[in-house]
């Protein structure tokens, strides 16, 4: 497992460094280092990282999550709340509806197979996402109209959207039935989640403040540990529910994180969000390889040119829903245009779904592996490269730059 570590972050950080040097996202050098040392190609790496390698995805999706809770202020967030909410889910049904109308005439898949695929493919990736808009907002661009809050927050809510449709239309290609409370479980996770992390974050955030009245100082170091221990938990407790209610974990303790700044003085926020940012220099590269290395690229070589054709077509049906989503908001044509951009990347999901219909033995498991992969080796790397050389270009930073 060490030799795996190591490989892991010194060619993964090798890699990202090469492409920084040449103009290239680094995510793109951290992807191709997954691809290349995992099982598919080299197979370099051991096979008790991989059987961890979801829970390590997550538990560095958690850092990003908490940083980024602890930059957001909700003050605006109010100013984004329709937009945000309409791309949670509007853009996702856009895409799935593209697969629905073209993939049963381009690859003689039926409806809900279709819609299946749709469902894989339909969320944006919030590893690839999330970590930009931390940035813009670290960096001023577009927080004047507050668009990377509003991105981050539509992007947390997507995921939770797309993946109870996708369980419930497996359930169907299973011949099981679909109830209301299928459909239900998708507002609920969402205010559960909500609640959850808020009422944590207010608990982490009475503590700290007890403990500095009654002198027990309380280093910004242990505060981290205690906010990653409460994060941890509150991903547990989703598993824990599973079976009787649905919760959003991520979303919970993006909620903690925001709660928590808003309990907390300016400077001890911000102290605490440089920690975070100092820890996701490893998580992000354990991250983004572990994400390479679950895409098998064999599955490209069945996927051929009329699943790229499937993917772009429904890549255009998503961006119609995003600029539908941003009628009515003081965005001008450029802004709206990196919001559509912004969300192109996927990764984190389809890794983690992709698989399920095959493991399932459906008739369309093979192909919607295929799908899959390839939609994250186009998009991941097409939607960090674009965010990357245009947001200077499409957003205006609070200097007016």
């Amino acid at each position: 497992m060490l030799t795996s570590l190591s490989l892991i972050f010194l060619v993964g950080l090798s890699a990202a460094a090469i492409c920084k040097k040449i103009k290239l996202p680094r995510i793109i050098g951290m992807l191709i280092t997954g691809v290349i040392l995992g099982p598919f190609v080299l197979d370099l790496l051991d096979p008790s990282i991989l059987g961890i390698s979801s829970e390590l995805r997550k538990m560095a999706l958690i850092i990003i999550l908490i940083k980024a809770g602890l930059s957001l202020n909700i003050r605006d967030l109010k100013k984004v709340g329709r937009p945000a909410i309409l791309m949670s889910f509007l853009p996702a049904v856009f895409e799935i509806l593209a697969f629905v109308l073209f993939a049963p005439k381009l690859m003689g898949v039926n409806l809900i197979e279709a819609a299946i695929m749709g469902a894989v493919l339909g969320a944006v990736s919030p590893a690839v996402v999330v970590p930009k808009m931390v940035s813009l907002m670290e960096t001023h661009y577009g927080t004047n109209k507050s668009i990377p809050q509003m991105i981050l927050a539509a992007a947390s809510l997507d995921d939770v959207f797309v993946i109870v449709l996708f369980s419930t239309f497996i359930g169907m290609a299973q011949g099981g039935s679909v109830s209301a409370m299928d459909f239900a479980n998708i507002p609920i996770s969402i205010i559960l989640g909500i609640v959850l992390g808020a009422a944590a974050g207010w608990l982490l955030g009475m503590f700290f403040e007890t403990a500095y009245k009654h002198k027990n100082i309380i280093r910004n170091s242990a505060k981290v540990i205690i906010v990653l221990g409460v994060a941890f938990l509150l991903i547990a407790i989703e598993t824990w529910l599973e079976n009787t209610v649905s919760v959003s974990g991520l979303l919970a303790v993006m909620s903690m994180a925001c709660v928590l700044q808003m309990k907390s003085a300016d400077n001890v926020s911000k102290r605490m969000s440089e920690k975070f940012g100092k820890l996701w220099i490893a998580a992000e590269v354990i991250l983004f390889v572990l994400v390479g290395a679950a895409v098998d690229i064999r599955y490209t070589l069945e996927a051929g040119l009329v699943s790229v054709a499937l993917i772009f077509i429904s890549l255009a049906f998503r961006s119609a829903g995003v600029y539908l989503c941003l009628i009515g908001t003081p965005l001008n044509n450029k802004e709206r245009l990196f919001c559509v951009l912004a969300y192109l990347p996927k990764a984190t999901v389809q890794a983690a779904i992709g698989s399920i219909p095959l493991s399932l033995g459906l008739p369309c498991g093979n192909i919607v592996l295929s799908v899959a992969v390839l939609s994250i080796i186009i998009t991941a790397p097409l939607g960090a490269f674009l965010m990357d050389i245009s947001y200077k270009r499409l957003l205006k930073s609070d200097g007016g730059v």
